[in-house]
């Protein structure tokens, strides 16, 4: 990787002292630049045409946008998307757009800021974005993180207000516009720009913003369930693709699934929703087994909990448990069919109007049934699930459902009366995921079902009447996984020169 700054030829003893006009100082660690370079480098260039396209949730966002400014009418409310995050020295992580901002722009560029006040035609909308850093000055090719010599080109303020169907105004004027809100009743999104925090004093309103925006993402609108459908269909490709390659995977281990299914998510998506779990073996008793680094063994199950993140940054999140050779043996396959009749019935459980705790209860009485005839539970269901019990949660630590969007975990800051504790409606997106977990040392456990564990997830949208299972083109029934597997492996096997 190139690092961030153009080489640089040293200074003619001829030439004038870089403090000269004759000069560009680039900065710290950063060599002056001649001024004949500087013209030589920003002249003769082609113009090129603005597009003139318009983003295909232009309309939704506006909609959104008019609802947010409505709910809080006479305020002005001011929502940052974020900044790059830095790696290590002059390398950043790559930019993920504010959650709250994409949901009310569609916009994907650091450093820019959505403001949203009060007029007498109602709520006023500007998106305040940074200027192109093209062949017209020298930032271009001497800044190393926002040029477009190095990073591509962005779009630029009259190019934003065309796309995002929004009025726009230059990033650089953002700072003498929000000193002159001062006395105005101004309402921040926070944590995100350490400059925008800094210049908003008041704190008024702040956490009822972020729970505004939370709360009105729960419902999602027709945009945003194609979106999720879009991600769950390219995460079932990636589910594939890890199928065919596990022969690759036994004995170079748990990377090449993570490997392998990341690079769906790149290929079809913007990245993966959140860190892939490609747990073998008794790794798939640990919930959040993230660092794969474990064998893959013939014999045994493989969890995979994985989901891409579409270009439009609405994430799938599902799991799967299937058997690395193909065939469950006799203990696999009764957990498995245990959580798949709790999981069934939690799907079943999603309706409007249902607490949306529901499925996760329907889930929890199979499963306790299941660990009582097991003879693991020596409490029958309506003993053990009870408050002051709870003893099934030594197998089942987590709950059976969150909710789904943008984020991974999506609506985190909505009141707990509406979300996790109110009802389920139209529109909601939500997972059903219950797992039974046997830890591989846990002496209550037989012996056959000890390092076993198995999650089962899919994405459901509620629907008028129901629920649609987003995800349900991928295999849960035991013999259909065993099915699926066969006959992806009998097609041309994914070849990774491994």
């Amino acid at each position: 990787m190139a690092e961030n700054t153009p080489p640089i030829p040293e200074p003619d003893v001829t030439a004038d002292n870089p403090t000269s006009e004759h000069w560009i100082w680039a900065g710290e660690h950063r060599p002056a630049i001649p001024r004949s370079l500087v013209d030589h480098m920003t002249g003769n260039w082609g113009e090129v045409a603005p597009s003139h396209d318009v983003h295909p949730a232009a309309g939704y966002c506006a909609a959104r946008r008019a609802r947010l400014g409505e709910e809080f009418s006479g305020k002005t409310l001011v929502i940052p998307t974020g900044n790059y995050k830095v790696r290590a020295n002059d390398t950043d992580y790559r930019f993920r757009a504010g959650t709250d901002f994409f949901y009310l722009t569609g916009c994907h560029e650091p450093d820019a800021v959505l403001v949203i006040g009060s007029s007498a035609s109602g709520p006023h909308a500007t998106l305040y974005i940074a200027a192109r850093r093209d062949s017209s000055t020298h930032e271009f090719f001497t800044d190393g993180r926002y040029g477009e010599l190095w990073v591509g080109a962005r779009r630029g303020v009259a190019e934003a207000a065309t796309y995002y169907a929004i009025d726009t105004a230059p990033l650089d004027e953002l700072e003498k516009d929000l000193v002159s809100l001062q006395g105005n009743e101004v309402v921040c999104v926070r944590g995100f720009d350490a400059k925008v925090d800094s210049a908003i004093a008041t704190h008024k309103d702040d956490q009822r913003l972020a729970t505004t925006l939370s709360e009105q993402r729960l419902v999602k609108d027709e945009f945003e369930i194609a979106q999720l459908q879009l991600a769950v269909d390219y995460t079932i490709k990636g589910f594939e693709d890890v199928v065919r390659a596990l022969p690759t995977a036994e004995g170079r281990g748990e990377r090449v699934i993570e490997g392998v299914f990341n690079l769906r998510a790149r290929v079809e998506g913007n990245d993966v929703g959140y860190d892939t779990i490609a747990a073998s073996g008794s790794n798939a008793t640990v919930l959040h087994w993230m660092k794969n680094s474990g064998d893959v063994r013939r014999g045994d199950l493989l969890l995979l909990d994985a989901g891409v993140e579409c270009h439009h940054l609405y994430t799938a999140d599902v799991t799967r448990t299937m058997p690395i050779n193909g065939k469950f043996t006799d203990a696999q396959r009764r957990i498995y069919e245990l959580v798949l009749a709790a999981q069934e019935a939690g799907i079943a459980a999603v309706r409007p109007g249902v607490p949306f705790i529901a499925p996760h209860k329907a889930a929890m009485e199979v499963l306790a049934q299941g660990l009582f005839e097991l003879g693991i539970l020596s409490e029958p269901p309506e003993v053990a699930l009870r408050k002051d019990r709870q003893l099934h949660r030594r197998y089942t630590l987590h709950g059976t459902s969150h909710m789904l969007g943008l984020d991974v975990h999506d609506c985190a800051n909505a009141r707990n009366e509406l979300y996790p504790e109110g009802e389920l409606f139209e529109g909601y997106v939500l997972t059903v995921e219950p797992g039974c977990y046997f830890q591989a040392n846990d002496l209550t456990v037989p012996e056959e079902y000890r390092g076993i564990g198995v999650r089962i997830e899919d994405d459901v949208v509620v629907t008028a009447t129901g629920a649609r299972n987003l995800s349900a083109a991928l295999p849960r029934k035991a013999d259909e996984i065993e099915a699926w597997m066969a006959e992806l492996w009998s097609r041309e096997p994914v070849n990774l020169g491994l």
